[in-house]
């Protein structure tokens, strides 16, 4: 048996390659969009994909498995254990094998048992690695987003990000059982989770790539909880505030991806289409680092740089039924084809074209002018603030707004600024503050796009604001505490 895990720093996401030498045969575990690097791994192996599965319906990113199993010609396991309104709406398509609580296949001379473990989503499973070939019981489990290195799967997200209301304690206490039902299997049974830190499926997963079952009995907070309702409280507690596209990639997973048949490279336009564009209300991103586009950018773009959150702030940004386009610093393909690749990765797959650094050249020189965004200080923030003509936006997400924020401040995140963008004032100054300054600039391209006129970015943001001891507020405290 042959175990590959692939990972995806941005998305925080794993994957996995089970290979039987026997038989040649190869199963992927969880795959993402880019199919091409499980097949050419498998074939530098020596193996052949010819089979496919996932965890779940998965909401941070757009599943491959339809497109890796059509490409491969391989089949297709998915889970049918969550009843009829979490079946996966393409199940009953030729070439897919329903999963339920004990089911089992197998990749030559490797064995996968499915356990139904719901709890993060209604459908979820995992699945017991045993290699037959050399024992009678497991070595391992893929959990999926069940149970992660130090953390377990949040089972909010169908409330908080799928808009199912009242669901969100019924998950938990599902979560609970699963996990008591999971305490049965032996300490030495390996952990290979779908995802390590950084991922919004959980909110303090660790960055080991795997662990033991005994290791999470001891060291993992939701296995020391014995109590349900105390799990059930502890597990909805301070998780963070999901991504606005996490519900689209639900609606896209569930009902079957559209397969792709590859990466499509966006074509370079012309300097002089960027007009054009803009003036059919198109969304069109510079993905410049934020202090250069402050400096001087193109009126009515928006501006979320290439960071390693690119993805997170476009998903829930730029629009799903519409074309839209970029502009990038280098004019060399590598930038062009990663962007456009972790794009699709997120289902956002209607890149119109892409502008070189040359656009702005251009802009400037048919007699179009730039806009700035200028930054302030702490001294100027505070000076500002005192006589009530300055908006103070807090961009950050409500539970850091909770824990504290600068007194007067108006909060709305980042991700709801398009929908509520008619709850800021706009005949006053707005001055845009976050934590540190990522947003800000952010969300400050984005009031800019849509008309306010004069926006500026406290970049030291909260963070610099409490440290030298400014006046706050927290939930249940006055300012100045």
């Amino acid at each position: 048996m042959l175990l590959k895990r692939f990972y995806d720093p941005k998305l925080a996401q794993a994957s996995y390659l089970v290979g039987c030498s026997a038989t040649g045969e190869a199963l992927i575990v969880d795959p993402n969009r880019d199919v091409a690097a499980y097949l050419q791994a498998a074939e530098a192996e020596g193996f052949r994909v010819a089979h496919v599965t996932e965890t779940h319906i998965h909401a941070d990113f757009v599943s491959g498995a339809r497109e890796l199993a059509e490409s491969a010609g391989a089949r297709l396991y998915l889970s049918d254990a969550g009843g009829s309104d979490w079946r996966y709406q393409y199940s009953t398509a030729v070439g897919v094998t329903a999963l339920r609580d004990g089911s089992c296949f197998r990749v030559g001379s490797v064995e996968l048992r499915v356990l139904h473990v719901p709890g993060h989503t209604p459908e979820h499973l995992a699945l017991l690695v045993t290699d037959t070939a050399v024992a009678p019981e497991p070595m391992g489990a893929f959990t999926g987003d069940f149970i992660f290195v130090g953390d377990v799967g949040r089972p909010d997200l169908l409330e908080r990000a799928a808009q199912l209301r009242g669901t969100m304690e019924e998950s938990a206490r599902q979560l609970f059982r699963s996990l008591q039902r999971f305490r049965s299997f032996p300490d030495y049974l390996q952990i290979w989770p779908g995802h390590g830190a950084g991922s919004a499926c959980g909110k303090s997963l660790g960055a080991v790539p795997q662990t033991t079952l005994g290791y999470e009995k001891r060291f993992n907070w939701a296995f020391g909880v014995k109590d349900e309702n105390e799990f059930v409280r502890a597990v909805l507690a301070g998780q963070p505030e999901p991504p606005s596209y996490f519900a689209a990639m639900k609606r896209i997973n569930r009902a079957g991806p559209r397969v792709l048949g590859g990466t499509r490279r966006p074509p370079r336009l012309p300097a002089e289409a960027l007009s054009g564009a803009l003036a059919q209300r198109a969304s069109v991103v510079d993905t410049r680092q934020a202090a250069e586009f402050g400096r001087g950018a193109v009126p009515g773009t928006i501006n979320i740089p290439l960071t390693r959150v690119f993805t997170t702030w476009a998903g829930s940004l730029l629009p799903y039924d519409q074309d839209f386009y970029l502009i990038t610093e280098d004019s060399g393909s590598r930038t062009v084809d990663e962007v456009a690749r972790d794009l699709s990765g997120i289902g956002l797959d209607r890149i119109a074209g892409h502008f070189g650094p040359d656009a702005l050249d251009q802009w400037r020189s048919s007699g179009g002018r730039l806009q700035t965004i200028p930054t302030v200080t702490l001294a100027e923030v505070a000076d500002r603030l005192k006589g009530n003509e300055t908006v103070l936006l807090d961009v950050r997400s409500e539970a850091e707004w909770t824990s504290g924020h600068v007194p007067g401040a108006l909060n709305l995140p980042v991700g709801d600024l398009s929908r509520r963008v008619h709850d800021i004032p706009r005949q006053r100054p707005i001055i845009v503050h976050c934590q540190s300054g990522a947003r800000a600039a952010i969300a400050a391209s984005l009031l800019k796009a849509q008309g306010f006129d004069d926006v500026r970015v406290f970049s030291g943001g909260f963070a610099e604001w409490s440290g030298a001891g400014q006046p706050r507020v927290s939930e249940g405290m006055p300012a100045g505490s």
